[in-house]
C-alpha cells in the first residue's frame, strides 16, 4: 500500500445509477458521486445499454467523486468495483464492445428458456449452480444468440457482465468473478466453470467466450494509463474485481456472521432475501429456483430468492389513491401519502386480507410463473382503503416469508437494506411475518462498501474478511426489533392462506394469459376461427 494512501473506492454500477464512493481504511464515508445510468427497452422484450456510455459514466463518477474528496488520487489506495447482476456484455476485437449489452431486464430469450426447462441435463444443471433457469441469466441469452443472432455473438471474443466490462476498461484485463461464473456456468462448491453446466445450455462451442475467473480479495491489476487520464486516478492504482452486487450489498449490510439463523433482506422496488450458509448447507428446491452465489469467504456462499416487485406494489396502491384525488383537486404528493401508511396500518385489521405482489406481471421466486399477476383475495363490503394499503405491506411481507421457506428454517435475525427498512411499520410487519428480529444498518451505500472491503482485503489492510466485517459492518448494525409474538401468531395462519391460494390461482393467471394472448392477435387482424383454436390450445381445453 503507497505511503500516505488512506482511502478505498467502491463502484457499484447498478441498474438505476452508477456511484463512485470513497472510504477511509476504517469503513467511514467519505463522499459519494452518482450519474444516471440510461439504458433502452423495446417492444420486443430487449432491454439493452451502450457499453461505451457505461464505462464514460463510470469515469465521470471517478471525476466528480475527486471533486468531492481532497486529494482522492494520492490518497487511492485501491478501487473495486461491483455491477448489475446477469445479463450479456460482449466484447470483441481490440477490447471493443460487440453492440449494446443485453440487461438482466431483456426477456427476448424467454423461448430459448422454456426449451432448456425440458431439456434432459437441466436438473443436473440447477444442482450444480444452485440457480433456477431464467432470462435474466447470460446463460439464456448466449443461448439464443447462438441460435438467432449468430451475427452478434460471432462477432465477440469474450461475454461479460458489467462489473467485468468495467474491469476491463480500469485495468486492461478480461476477467469475470467466481460469483457470477458459478451461479451461470459452473459450481457453486469448488467455484469454477463446469462442462455439465456448459452442455446443458447448449454452449460446448461457445465455451471461448467464458472469461478467466478472478478472485478480487486476492489478486488486483494496476490502472492503466488511459484509464487514469479517464478517471483522474493515479496510473497503477490497484484495481480489485467485486462480486455481483446482489451479495455485495449482502455483505455491507450484514448478511454474514459467525452465529447461525441471520439472513439479510433488501426490500427495495424488487425484494431480495438471502441467507449465507457454508456450501455443504445448501438447500436445493424441488422447484428448482432461486440463485446460490458465492461470498468473497472461503467456502461460504449465499441462497437467494428475488421476488420482481416489493415496494413497486406500495407504489401502485399509493398511486391509485393519488389518482383518485387529483380527480377533485390537487394531487398528494408521495410523500403525503406514505407518512400516512403507519395511520392506515393502525386503523385496519391484521391479516383479513390477502395480497399476492405480483405487481409487475410475473414471478421468479420462490417460483417462475411470468403469468402470474397481483391481487387481493377476501375483499368485504366493510373494507376500506387502509385495509387496502395494510394488506399490500403484508403481501411484502408474506412474498418474504414465501421466498426464505423455500430455502429451509426460517430465520432467527433478518438484516434490512433497500429504502423500506426506513419504515418503521414494515420492519414490524416483516418481522411478525418471518418471526424473526430485525435489523437495519446505518450504511448509507452498502453495495459499494461490500465492493470496498474485498479491496480492503486485497492490499492487506486486514488480514481477512472476518476482520473486515468486525471494523465496516458489525458496529453499523442498529438494535434488534422483536416480532410481536401476538401478531406472529396470526401471520402464521395467514401465511397457509397466502400460499394456497397463490398456488390456486395458477390455472387462472395462466387462463387470463391466453385471453390476453388472443385479444393481441385480434388486433392484428387474425380470424375469429383461428382465435377460438388458439384460445382453446392456451388454456388447454
Amino acid at each position: 500500500m503507497a505511503e500516505g494512501a488512506d482511502v478505498l473506492i467502491g463502484i457499484d454500477a447498478g441498474t438505476s445509477v452508477i456511484k463512485a464512493v470513497a472510504f477511509d481504511l476504517a469503513g467511514r464515508q467519505l463522499g459519494t458521486a452518482a450519474v444516471v445510468n440510461t439504458y433502452r427497452e423495446e417492444p420486443d422484450g430487449s432491454a439493452v445499454q451502450s457499453m461505451e456510455r457505461t464505462w464514460a459514466d463510470c469515469a465521470k463518477a471517478l471525476r466528480e467523486l475527486g471533486q468531492v474528496v481532497d486529494g482522492l488520487a494520492r490518497r487511492t489506495a485501491a478501487v473495486s468495483v461491483t455491477g448489475q447482476g446477469d445479463g450479456t456484455w460482449l466484447v470483441g476485437a481490440g477490447n471493443r464492445p460487440v453492440g449494446d449489452a443485453w440487461l438482466w431486464l431483456d426477456a427476448r430469450s424467454a423461448p430459448t428458456v422454456r426449451r432448456l426447462w425440458e431439456g434432459p441435463l437441466e436438473r443436473t444443471r440447477f444442482e450444480r449452480t444452485g440457480t433456477g433457469l431464467n432470462t435474466c441469466q447470460q446463460g439464456a441469452q448466449l443461448a439464443h444468440m447462438a441460435s438467432l443472432h449468430l451475427n452478434l455473438i460471432g462477432q465477440a471474443e469474450v461475454a461479460l457482465h458489467c462489473k467485468d466490462w468495467l474491469h476491463l476498461c480500469l485495468t486492461g484485463v478480461r476477467a469475470t468473478d467466481p460469483s457470477e461464473a458459478s451461479f451461470t456456468f459452473g459450481d457453486f462448491r469448488n467455484r469454477a466453470y463446469d462442462d455439465t453446466v456448459i452442455e446443458a445450455l447448449g454452449l460446448s462451442g461457445r465455451r471461448h467466450l467464458l472469461p478467466p475467473i478472478l478472485d478480487g480479495t486476492i489478486t488486483t491489476h494496476p490502472l492503466t494509463r488511459e484509464a487514469a487520464e479517464a478517471t483522474g486516478l493515479l496510473e497503477g492504482t490497484p484495481v480489485s474485481l467485486g462480486y455481483v452486487d446482489m451479495v455485495m450489498t449482502a455483505l455491507g449490510a450484514g448478511v454474514y456472521a459467525r452465529e447461525p439463523g441471520v439472513a439479510c433482506s433488501t426490500v427495495g422496488s424488487t425484494g431480495v432475501h438471502m441467507r449465507a450458509v457454508r456450501s455443504d448447507d445448501v438447500f436445493l428446491n424441488a422447484e428448482g429456483t432461486g440463485y446460490v452465489i458465492a461470498l468473497p469467504i472461503p467456502g461460504v456462499v449465499t441462497q437467494v430468492q428475488t421476488n420482481m416487485a416489493a415496494t413497486l406494489n406500495i407504489d401502485w396502491v399509493l398511486g391509485t389513491a393519488a389518482d383518485l384525488v387529483a380527480e377533485f383537486g390537487d394531487r398528494p404528493s408521495k410523500a403525503d401519502l406514505v407518512g400516512r401508511i403507519e395511520g392506515w396500518l393502525a386503523r385496519s385489521e391484521p391479516g383479513a386480507i390477502l395480497y399476492h405482489p405480483y405487481i409487475s406481471a410475473g414471478e421468479r421466486g420462490p417460483f417462475i410463473d411470468p403469468d402470474a399477476r397481483a391481487g387481493f383475495v377476501g375483499l368485504s363490503s366493510g373494507h376500506r382503503y387502509p385495509d387496502l394499503v395494510r394488506a399490500v405491506v403484508e403481501g411484502i411481507a408474506m412474498a418474504a416469508r414465501d421466498c426464505y421457506a423455500a430455502m429451509g428454517d426460517m430465520p432467527r435475525e433478518l438484516r434490512l437494506t433497500g429504502g423500506a427498512a426506513r419504515s418503521r411499520a414494515l420492519r414490524s410487519v416483516l418481522a411478525a411475518t418471518t418471526g424473526a428480529s430485525v435489523r437495519t444498518s446505518s450504511r448509507d451505500e452498502a453495495g459499494a462498501a461490500g465492493a470496498a472491503m474485498m479491496a480492503a482485503v486485497a492490499i492487506k489492510a486486514f488480514p481477512t474478511m472476518d476482520a473486515c466485517i468486525e471494523t465496516w459492518v458489525t458496529p453499523l448494525l442498529g438494535p434488534a426489533e422483536a416480532p410481536d409474538a401476538r401478531l406472529a401468531e396470526r401471520y402464521a395462519g395467514v401465511f397457509e392462506g397466502y400460499r394456497t391460494a397463490r398456488q390456486g390461482l395458477a390455472p387462472v393467471w395462466n387462463h387470463m394469459a391466453a385471453l390476453r394472448s388472443r385479444d393481441v392477435r385480434l388486433d392484428a387482424g387474425a380470424e375469429p376461427a383461428e382465435l377460438a383454436i388458439a384460445a382453446g390450445q392456451e388454456t388447454g381445453n
